[in-house]
Order: structure tokens, then C-alpha cells, then sequence
């Protein structure tokens, strides 16, 4: 969902969770980024446009993983195209969700 007809670059990175630096230096650099138009002193590009790029060149589909088994760093990278070492990063920072406590409900020991 959209909500503004034109979004910069700080507002795009807040839409989407990622760093200033992920828009400006990565995405806003790819060929198929959308055109920019000035709103103040920055640059705006339009909110479409932009969800249209994230869906088309960032958004990596869903895979089916088994629920009840445990994966490794390893085979996760290799369903995923996610380097293990980003993975692993990824989980340092907070950015991976946690596993299940002991005892869980489908008794699955993580």
C-alpha cells in the first residue's frame, strides 16, 4: 500500500526497512529505478514507481520450508540465494526471529 504520490529517499527507506544508504547508493542506482523529480532540495520519485522496482528487482518470493524441521545456515542459503554469512549477520543484529522457547507447544526441541 502506498500512501504518499511521491516519497524521498529517507521516507522510502523508513516504507521498507532499509538504511538511507540500501536507497541512495544501491536501489537508486539500478537502470530500472525510476525517474526523480525535486520536491525542495530532494529528489522525490514516484510512491508506484517505487513499490513497482521493490516487487520487480528486491522482493524475493516465499519458499516452502517443512515447519516442524530444523534448517541450518547452510541449507536455508541454499533455498533462499541468502548468503550464509548474511544470514548469520542478519541474526546478530536482531533481524531473524528467535527460536521457540524448550517446551513449545509442538514440542519441536530448538
Amino acid at each position: 500500500m502506498v500512501g504518499r504520490p511521491d516519497l524521498i529517499a529517507p521516507e522510502i527507506a523508513e516504507q521498507y526497512g532499509v538504511g538511507i544508504h540500501t536507497v541512495t547508493k544501491s536501489w537508486a542506482r539500478h537502470p530500472q529505478w525510476p525517474t526523480s523529480h525535486k520536491r525542495g532540495r530532494y529528489k522525490a520519485y514516484d510512491a508506484q514507481a517505487v513499490a513497482d522496482f521493490v516487487r520487480e528487482h528486491v522482493a524475493r518470493p516465499l519458499i516452502e520450508l517443512e515447519l516442524r524441521r530444523l534448517y541450518t545456515a547452510r541449507e536455508i542459503a541454499d533455498a533462499t540465494d541468502i548468503s550464509e554469512g548474511t544470514i548469520r549477520a542478519d541474526r546478530s543484529r536482531g533481524r531473524w526471529p528467535e527460536p521457540d522457547p524448550e517446551g513449545s507447544s509442538d514440542s519441536v526441541n530448538r
